[in-house]
């Protein structure tokens, strides 16, 4: 299935005029992208500032885009009477530019475009690969962890990831309780199982992940019931913390970002078992040492250190 996107190129301002007139015409699902700057309370991650993105000054424009079949029976008198209803508009309100751009999509497009940045790769004894691709018959003796990530982050390749994986390997050990503290695509989680863990329980803020988990479970024809999974923000949800238990676990991850590890330092060390393992990443280079002073300050021991690229990983001890 063919579609056509359209754009209209106008003005913050003018935001709600526009939506209404679309709405009038029965388009009710429609893109707003402009650069006003979000309020803390309404960003994904909230005041992390790591998680936001770099955007430029606020120059007041806005692109309000919708979406039409290419071969829709009235597609192009819609068109049209939204082109009137803009002229109309500019005669009593400031709508910017009021042009509209067109772009031709085809749903599979947006399914499968973004595959082409995820292809297998190794670490260690592990190879990981996406789904759509074939095992090589020259990998056949290495261990196989089997990933689509759908909606979901964690494909393995980001620096952060193979810090964790590698710590994995060099810590985990046969029959290990594993916390894997969010878990996106649950990569990290069944890595620890391939490497002969006895059972994970996982976290994300993200009810998306947990589903993805699940399925990439299925994918690496893993028992549902070696894992449980579920949402919340271990940092203050008593509940969830409850669920995840004190003092039970041999390992713990947690791939996320230093300044959610510094808030969440006291928990994820009251989750772990006296001389069980703490390994982190997703920490910026820059944040390294407030992230192991955070560490110290639960109680756990800094272990060692790790870097790839500009990310660091900390493994602590209890």
């Amino acid at each position: 299935m063919r579609w056509n996107k359209y754009t209209i190129n106008t003005r913050t301002d003018a935001e709600e005029l526009v939506c209404a007139m679309l709405s009038e015409l029965g388009i009710t699902s429609v893109e707003i992208d402009n650069l006003i700057p979000v309020p803390d309370a309404d960003r994904q991650g909230g005041v992390f500032e790591e998680l936001q993105p770099d955007l430029p000054e606020d120059d007041g424009s806005s692109r309000i885009s919708f979406y039409l079949e290419e071969d829709e029976a009235d597609a192009s008198e819609i068109l049209e009477k939204v082109r009137q209803a803009l002229d109309d508009m500019s005669t009593y309100a400031q709508i910017g530019e009021g042009t509209i751009t067109t772009e031709i999509s085809d749903e599979a497009d947006w399914r499968d475009n973004w595959k082409a940045y995820f292809s297998s790769f190794s670490i260690g004894n592990i190879f990981i690969k996406p789904t759509w691709e074939d095992m090589p018959e020259d990998k056949s003796d290495m261990t196989l962890v089997e990933i689509d990530p759908g909606v979901s982050f964690g494909t393995g390749k980001h620096e952060s990831t193979q810090l964790v994986i590698r710590q994995l390997q060099k810590y985990l050990q046969e029959g290990d309780q594993v916390l894997d503290v969010g878990c996106g695509s649950g990569i990290l989680s069944i890595v620890a199982l391939k490497l002969g863990a006895q059972h994970v329980v996982g976290t994300d803020i993200d009810e998306d992940c947990i589903a993805s988990s699940y399925d990439n479970f299925a994918v690496n024809h893993l028992d549902k019931s070696l894992g449980d999974f579920y949402v919340g923000n271990l940092i203050d949800d008593e509940a969830l913390q409850d669920k995840v238990g004190k003092e039970k676990y041999d390992v713990v991850v947690a791939n996320i970002l230093a300044d959610i590890i510094i808030p969440m330092a006291p928990a994820l060390a009251a989750s772990m078992k006296p001389g069980a393992k703490l390994i982190t990443s997703g920490i910026i280079d820059f944040k390294e040492q407030e992230v192991a002073d955070a560490l110290i300050a639960a109680g756990l021991q800094v272990v060692e250190s790790n870097a790839q690229g500009e990310w660091r990983n900390i493994t602590a001890c209890k």
